[in-house]
Parts: structure tokens; C-alpha cells; sequence
């Protein structure tokens, strides 16, 4: 068991560094991105399913909270959290369109969102980034080594992993650096070249 859980962190570890080495002006681009539709009165909606709705959940109370300094709220809504939407919608069209509508509700121009699928192929995820697309929103996919989300996003962060848990470790963790960076240009005044 030991050798497995070696492999499984050192796993791990690689594949952040991947990943974070292949994306740092990506990171940086989003986060100002993201400050300045804060700064501007916009919101952030995110959206996925299973891990990722939970991913989602935690990235919007990181938001609305805080993440590592008092500040006031930042409007983050995760789509993935109120049943009777989410039931209604599943039970009076399908459970495909859960996200679009939502989308379609809140989401405006001067919004972004985040679309989180590790296949990047989730059909529910699919429609609802056509939406934030279709709405002038900026789209920012958070997915595996492919699939749709990639070509769809104006921002894509690809994993390059197989393994979904690694898949994950990675999104959240770019969850809280995009918070945190947020924060920091918000209200500590980190200006380029951060």
C-alpha cells in the first residue's frame, strides 16, 4: 500500500507541474480577465457534474466568501445547487438542458463562466457553454486532454491526464490560484507584471 501511495502522490505531482509550467500566461490572462468582470459588476456562474458540480460549489464560496483575505463578496453563483431548478428543468425537458437554462436565466454579457467536464465531452455542460457563448459571455473550460469544451472555450485549461481524479486535483487547485490572484489585483492593487 505504501508504493501505491507514492505513485499516487508523485502522479500527482507531476501532473500539476505539467500543467501549471504549460499554462502560466493563460492563468494570469484569466485572472485579470476575471477581476476586471468583478471590477465591472459582472458575475462569474460555474457549472459541471459529480466532482466537478462540487468543484463548482467550492470555487463560488471561495468567491462569495473570501479565500485568503477579508474583502467584500464577489458575486459567483455555481448552477449546481438548487434542486428544484435542477429537478424541474430534468423532469420537464432533460436533464441535458439543467445548465442552459440557468445560463440562459442569469448569465449576460459582461459575465463570465466556467464550464468544468474532465471528459470536456459532458452534454449538459456542451449546451450550457453553447449558451454563455451564444450570450456574449466569456467562456472558460476546465476539462481533461480534449473533447468539445476545448474548442468552444475562450479560454481553454486542458489536463493533460487520462486519470480523473489527477483531472481534478488540477482544477481545483487552479480554482484557488485564479481566486486568489483575483483577490490580489482587486484589492491589493497587483497590477502587470503581477
Amino acid at each position: 500500500m505504501k508504493e501505491m501511495i507514492r505513485q499516487t502522490v508523485q502522479d500527482a505531482i507531476e501532473t500539476k507541474q505539467k500543467f501549471f509550467e504549460a499554462h502560466e500566461d493563460l492563468i494570469e490572462i484569466c485572472a485579470r480577465q476575471l477581476a476586471d468582470t468583478f471590477d465591472a459588476g459582472g458575475k462569474l456562474l460555474l457549472f459541471g457534474n459529480g466532482g466537478s458540480a462540487a468543484d463548482c460549489q467550492h470555487i463560488a464560496a471561495e468567491f462569495v466568501n473570501r479565500f485568503q483575505m477579508e474583502r467584500k463578496p464577489l458575486p459567483a453563483i455555481a448552477l449546481t445547487c438548487d434542486t428544484s431548478i435542477i429537478t424541474s428543468i430534468g423532469n420537464d425537458y432533460t436533464f441535458d438542458e439543467i445548465f442552459s437554462k440557468q445560463v440562459q436565466a442569469l448569465g449576460n454579457k459582461k459575465d463570465m463562466a466556467i464550464g468544468i467536464s474532465t471528459s470536456g465531452n459532458s452534454a449538459n455542460v456542451i449546451r450550457a457553454a453553447a449558451v454563455a457563448k451564444d450570450q456574449g459571455l466569456t467562456l472558460v473550460g476546465f476539462s481533461g486532454a480534449g473533447g468539445k469544451l476545448k474548442e468552444m472555450s475562450d479560454m481553454a485549461f486542458c489536463v493533460g491526464s487520462s486519470v480523473t481524479a489527477r483531472i481534478q486535483e488540477v482544477h481545483i487547485t487552479l480554482g484557488h490560484i485564479l481566486c486568489d490572484l483575483a483577490e490580489r489585483i482587486l484589492f491589493h492593487g497587483l497590477k502587470p507584471p503581477y
